[in-house]
């Protein structure tokens, strides 16, 4: 990540001593970061700051799928005392399938729900997945739950006949975008919402929602910032930022990004696979 310099291992600050996970000094701060599941052992009792993020939710099973959550995050400030803490990464959910939830200091976040397809609704979850694409009578998004996630984007509500693009999956920082009809048989698929920054001014974003699918020869949805996975469709979406894949030529969807809670891509009519959701991660830091 741009915000790290030197990497070792340990700890050793006096009025603050802990050790586990990989351990970073930047900028005035030392971080412990867990990208699989460990121990921060605690010696002396202070305050820090967290990220707890849980892990995304894969895109839709079958074709037409909406995008999945994000991973649900907490955040903020706490004391910790002098012992040990088990700290749990979720992993990202496969296609139709929700995330695993991380967990640490205390706080657990849920993972994203995965998102629908043509006849399934999205899943509730950390940010919920977005809903399949159909016309009048086709799938409606989860709703995001927690401390934090938005909502997974809708089918589209206007009357016009035909499959539609299906929606984006919810980031942690707001809901994914609905799907869109064009009319026969085509239209865009919804983008997922932006995940959040932390730590803020960094530029790195965590918890982004999955893009929808397209229809016909439309534009699939982007994927959040913070690690969605871009949708599939004849033209796939992008990737979000801190490492989600973008959709691919055969239509589709895109990874969330590895440690990021990023939800995975919808896969369109024509594709094979949606996208898995990006792992879950949990970051400590304190000032030196």
């Amino acid at each position: 990540m741009s915000w790290y310099s030197i990497v070792r291992r340990g700890g050793g600050i006096a009025g603050f001593n802990a050790t586990g996970g990989t351990v970073v000094d930047s900028g005035g701060y030392r971080y412990h970061t867990f990208t699989a599941s460990g121990t921060l052992t605690v010696s002396s009792a202070g305050s820090v700051e967290y990220l707890v993020v849980g892990g995304g939710g894969g895109g839709g099973t079958g074709n037409r799928a909406g995008g999945g959550g994000a991973g649900e995050v907490w955040s903020g400030t706490t004391s910790l005392n002098a012992q040990a803490y088990t700290i749990t990464i979720g992993a990202g959910g496969t296609e139709g399938n929700n995330g695993s939830s991380s967990s640490g200091l205390g706080f657990t976040a849920i993972g994203g729900g995965r998102g629908g397809n043509r006849t399934t609704a999205g899943s509730s979850g950390g940010s919920g997945g977005g809903g399949g694409s159909q016309a009048a009578g086709g799938s409606a998004s989860g709703s995001g739950t927690g401390n934090s996630g938005g909502s997974g984007g809708d089918y589209p509500t206007n009357t016009q006949t035909g499959n539609t693009g299906s929606g984006g999956g919810g980031g942690a920082g707001g809901a994914g975008s609905d799907g869109v009809n064009q009319g026969n048989n085509s239209g865009d698929g919804g983008d997922g919402g932006n995940g959040i920054e932390w730590p803020a001014g960094s530029g790195t974003y965590y918890a982004g929602g999955g893009g929808g699918s397209s229809m016909g020869p439309q534009v699939a949805g982007n994927g959040g910032a913070g690690g969605g996975g871009g949708g599939g469709g004849a033209t796939p979406g992008l990737g979000g930022s801190n490492g989600g894949s973008a959709g691919d030529a055969s239509s589709n969807g895109g990874n969330g990004g590895a440690n990021t809670g990023g939800g995975g891509g919808g896969r369109a009519l024509n594709g094979t696979t949606s996208g898995t959701g990006g792992s879950g991660i949990v970051i400590v830091r304190y000032l030196l």
